[in-house]
């Protein structure tokens, strides 16, 4: 099956916590980091998601945010620091590509922000991902 969600990072289940009707599954990456993601059980049930099952996180580009330091008193469980590698803008968005450890991580942002937060390469930074934008393939 062909995607358009570019964000995919290969990573292993390392727990699940079950609710009535969603679940949060923490998925290690392959180079140590951490991600976790809300599912509904059902899924966890269809995919068969328990301790040790490979994974892939899948994230659209539109989902990741990107902060040029720490973010103190928020909820998005999901910061990866990583170093920007391109910053490509036209018109009123920019597409950015974020070095991480575990791969690479494309956000689409505006070009506004982007000029504000004076990307470009080399730019070390933290991309942002509420666990409600992360959906896993096995």
């Amino acid at each position: 099956m062909a995607m358009s969600i570019r964000n995919q990072l290969p990573g292993t289940v390392a727990a699940v916590t079950l609710g009535e009707v969603m679940a949060t599954v923490k998925v290690r990456l392959a180079h140590g980091g951490e991600l976790t993601a809300a599912v509904t059980v059902e899924g966890v049930k269809d995919l068969g998601l328990q301790p040790g099952t490979p994974v892939r996180a899948l994230v659209k580009s539109t989902e990741v945010a990107l902060a040029t330091g720490p973010v103190a008193g928020l909820s998005i469980r999901n910061q990866l620091p990583g170093t920007v590698t391109e910053v490509v803008t036209g018109g009123a968005m920019a597409g950015v590509k974020v070095a991480v450890d575990d791969g690479e991580l494309t956000a689409a942002i505006t070009a506004d922000a982007a000029t504000d937060l004076g990307l470009a390469a080399g730019t070390p930074v933290l991309a942002l991902i509420k666990s409600t934008e992360i959906s896993l393939a096995v």
